[in-house]
């Protein structure tokens, strides 16, 4: 008797199997469009007159006590090529990265890898992911496994002016007088 039951509801079975299957894909193809991001920009294009004002507030602000506390003048700018900031753009969107925060660090005061490095500021960029949390939505550093393990997916030691300053007048922001009072001035 289960036997008939079985062949007599089986066209039944398949439809039901039908529209489960159709009503699934409809499902996840909703949730898939509800789960997309929209792009999130958290910042812009600015002017030669913002660029201008952020570069003199911080030499006037960091720059000039920085210099004067490591001995000699600290970096002002960090510099990478489209090709190498494009690969590492690449590498963070393999990863299920969508983001890159850039810490402001220093180089240890003994850099042996690069002595000229030594003791100056630099920018290292970071690979961030968004996740939820209990209090919402965060971007946390992006971690992928290595061969050697866990490490954090970054990018560091572009080129630094000073020390390595292209002498062009063409895009330059100009220069900064400071006045250190007693100590005279820097022309930054």
């Amino acid at each position: 008797m289960v036997n008939y039951d079985l062949q007599k509801n089986k066209s039944w079975l398949m439809l039901i199997a039908l529209v489960s299957y159709q009503l699934i894909n409809q499902l996840n193809f909703k949730v898939m469009v509800k789960t997309q991001k929209k792009s999130v920009k958290v910042g812009k294009l600015v002017g030669t007159a913002h660029v201008n004002d952020v570069i003199r507030n911080y030499k006037q602000e960091r720059w000039v006590h920085n210099s004067k506390r490591l001995g000699k003048e600290d970096s002002m700018s960090v510099w990478y090529s489209v090709e190498e900031l494009e690969e590492f753009m690449e590498k963070i969107k393999e990863h299920g990265g969508d983001g890159v925060r850039l810490y402001f660090g220093a180089y240890d005061k003994q850099y042996a890898e690069k002595p000229l490095y030594a003791g100056r500021q630099t920018v290292v960029l970071v690979a961030t992911r968004e996740k939820e949390t209990i209090s919402g939505t965060t971007n946390k550093d992006l971690y992928i496994n290595t061969e050697k393990g866990s490490t954090i997916l970054a990018y560091n030691a572009g080129s630094l002016c000073p020390p390595f300053c292209q002498s062009s007048n063409d895009g330059d922001v100009g220069i900064t007088i400071i006045d250190r009072g007693n100590e005279g001035m820097v022309i930054a």
